[in-house]
């Protein structure tokens, strides 16, 4: 039996539907405490198969975590239960302290007690057990328009306090690895698009406000550049990692599109002029407008995708275009 935390979130859900779409014969408990951005109905496919099985749970709660790594036994655990987003961080601090610090140190102690005898040997039915960590590019902090792109070997600069937290939960993880051999891999991933997303991020607020005929908020000037990566595709990054990733490595995976989030908007937007026009026969685009920006407002993500490409053979599909059609068209359907 294995784990997936998260798993009715954004991309956590993209993670279970794209292992029940790909055949995974392999057994998975979903976990996830159902708050406000995750939902069942994510998964409700998944959840027909017999090899998936949904435990509602906080990775806070550590005496749920001992009774399940107890009873389970599990093999791996992939860790996608997070919050993780940046507004939510500047406002309550404490909650992204407690999930993303505490909950992911709870899950590294319970898999230590379950796959290492006392000398911190990997026990032999644990062997081939890996924890993967997903995190984010945004612990490295922000990048001017000349600097170089984020690599694995990027140091740490994180500016929010969402960005503190997963640096910290990375820096747990990987100390987890170098004291305990502890086998952890650490993903650091660009922003990501897709299915399931909820409406607070950027993209599903740009498609829901200007159907429903509202203002497009934009923070500053909209010159705030960010990579894009469609949620599809890392997904297949994350299965390669769990598959043949290097247990004590760490991967940085993005969508080799940088976009500034006023290029975003306008695409966004030009996509729904043709698909959903305005009854007024009015652009989207005058529906945008500028907001206050937002405190310590990184300016520029950009991600290094070497490292993958070359030893997991990995680079994405989907063109961000056709990616973005699939999006609009996805929530479109949904509203």
């Amino acid at each position: 039996m294995n784990l997936i935390t998260g798993g009715a979130g954004f991309i956590g859900s993209n993670f279970v539907n794209y292992l029940n779409s790909n055949g995974s014969n392999e057994d998975w408990v979903i976990l996830d405490s159902l708050e406000y951005s995750a939902s069942l109905d994510n998964i409700s496919h998944a959840l027909e198969n017999k090899n998936f099985k949904f435990i509602k749970g906080n990775i806070c709660d550590n005496t749920k975590l001992k009774s399940l790594f107890e009873s389970y036994k599990f093999k791996n655990i992939i860790h996608f239960a997070a919050e993780s987003h940046v507004d939510n961080s500047i406002i309550n601090p404490s909650k992204f302290i407690d999930t993303n610090i505490l909950g992911t140190f709870h899950l590294l102690e319970n898999a230590k007690k379950v796959w290492l005898d006392d000398s911190f040997c990997i026990k032999k039915e644990f062997q081939q057990s890996k924890f993967i960590h997903i995190s984010t590019d945004e612990v490295f902090g922000s990048l001017s328009e000349k600097d170089a792109l984020f690599n694995e070997k990027s140091p740490y600069s994180p500016n929010s306090p969402y960005s503190a937290s997963k640096a910290s939960s990375d820096m747990i993880a990987r100390s987890y690895f170098k004291t305990y051999n502890l086998p952890v891999i650490i993903s650091n991933c660009s922003n990501n698009f897709g299915p399931y997303q909820h409406k607070e991020k950027l993209i599903p607020t740009i498609i829901s406000n200007a159907i429903k005929e509202k203002t497009i908020p934009i923070y500053g000037k909209g010159k705030n550049i960010r990579d894009w990566l469609f949620v599809g595709d890392h997904c297949e990054a994350i299965n390669k990692l769990y598959l043949n990733g290097k247990k004590g490595d760490t991967y940085t995976i993005g969508g080799n599109c940088e976009k500034t989030n006023l290029e975003l908007t306008k695409c966004i937007c030009e996509i729904l002029d043709k698909k959903a026009p305005r009854a007024n026969n009015k652009k989207y685009e005058e529906l945008i407008t500028f907001v206050k920006d937002r405190p310590g407002h990184d300016f520029r993500y950009g991600v290094d995708t070497s490292k993958i490409e070359k030893e997991l053979n990995w680079k994405p599909k989907q063109t961000f275009e056709e990616a973005l059609k699939k999006t609009i068209n996805w929530y479109l359907q949904k509203k």
